[in-house]
């Protein structure tokens, strides 16, 4: 069975198309108008192995803000609808990644419940155009819409560019782990029944 999903949000300030398939092979293709965030995105998909297409049409005349965190919003609730049921998959993903001298780790537990922490301080107030506060923005909108625990921590690194790229591959790698499947599990790795 294909694990994937199509959402599309319009609002007034972003209008958003999003495609993802969890089982890809690392393709993308994605515009959101903030060449870094694309990279950030281009980078997500690649590490992890998932396809992602990805259209974004916001009010960058104001900032980034807006443009960011709906994009956080739609890929959230895609990945929530790609994984279905959960039946069979780890639920549970980890992995500390190096990047020069930047160093992240990322734990992901897709229980269906929202929850999210950061840490992690930027000396650069900005990479590329792309506000480095968005950081926290983009990974708190991800982690609500798509119902999962997410902790991200910023151990190591000077350079901004290369702690958020450390921070959204170590996400992808994560996350990879997390919704692969395990046939140990038979039906959701859970106590209760369900995910």
């Amino acid at each position: 069975m294909e694990r994937s999903a199509t959402i599309t949000r319009t609002t007034k300030e972003t209008d958003i198309s999003l495609t993802f398939h969890l089982d890809g092979s690392g393709s993308s293709e994605v515009s959101t108008g903030i060449g870094f965030f694309d990279h950030m995105l281009e980078a997500f998909a690649r590490h992890g192995f998932f396809d992602l297409r990805c259209r974004v049409k916001g009010d960058l005349a104001v900032d980034g803000h807006h443009t960011v965190e709906d994009t956080g919003i739609v890929l959230g609730n895609a990945i929530r609808e790609a994984l279905g049921d959960k039946k069979g998959i780890r639920r549970y993903g980890s992995f500390i990644l190096p990047m020069d001298d930047a160093l992240a780790l990322c734990a992901v537990d897709l229980c269906g419940r929202p929850y999210f922490a950061f840490e992690g301080e930027f000396q650069a107030g900005s990479v590329g155009g792309f506000d480095t506060e968005l950081v926290r923005e983009f990974f708190y909108a991800v982690s609500y819409s798509a119902a999962m625990n997410l902790h991200i921590r910023l151990l190591a690194g000077q350079n901004a560019h290369h702690k958020i790229e450390a921070a959204f591959k170590a996400f992808a790698k994560a996350l990879d782990m997390a919704s692969g499947s395990d046939p140990r599990v038979a039906d959701v790795l859970s106590t209760k029944g369900s995910l």
